[in-house]
């Protein structure tokens, strides 16, 4: 059974930095696609960040490329985000999410996702 566990979500100041964890199970990290994804209030879901099976390289939205980090540990079977110099737009709910088919497949028959984890940016 494929799980996915994030954690790590809290209130920030702008400016300032979180890590969200993502425990997963039932899958290997390092052999699919994953990625961190976030819906807020009035808008769809953003993809923040993926990286496909065992590639070095990740994509990240605009917004966020230069701010937040996407790695995997492979030893643990977790994935990570590190948010850095957060803004008030930031604020969401943050979920991981595995796709089984790629990062850029059209296809999401095989997408899984667990329980977000709430990210609130302000002062």
């Amino acid at each position: 059974e494929v799980q996915l566990q994030a954690s790590g979500g809290g209130l920030v100041q702008p400016g300032g930095s979180l890590r969200l964890s993502c425990e997963a199970s039932g899958f290997a990290v390092e052999k699919y696609a994953v990625g961190w994804f976030r819906q807020a209030p009035g808008k769809d879901d953003e993809k923040v960040a993926c990286i496909n099976e065992e590639d070095d390289n990740a994509a990240y939205a605009r917004s966020v490329k230069g701010r937040f980090t996407i790695s995997r540990d492979k030893t643990k079977n977790t994935l990570y985000l590190q948010m850095n110099s957060m803004r008030p737009e930031d604020t969401g709910l943050y979920y991981c999410q595995t796709r089984l088919l790629g990062c850029n497949s059209p296809s999401h028959e095989y997408d899984y996702w667990g329980p977000g984890t709430q990210v609130t940016v302000s002062s």
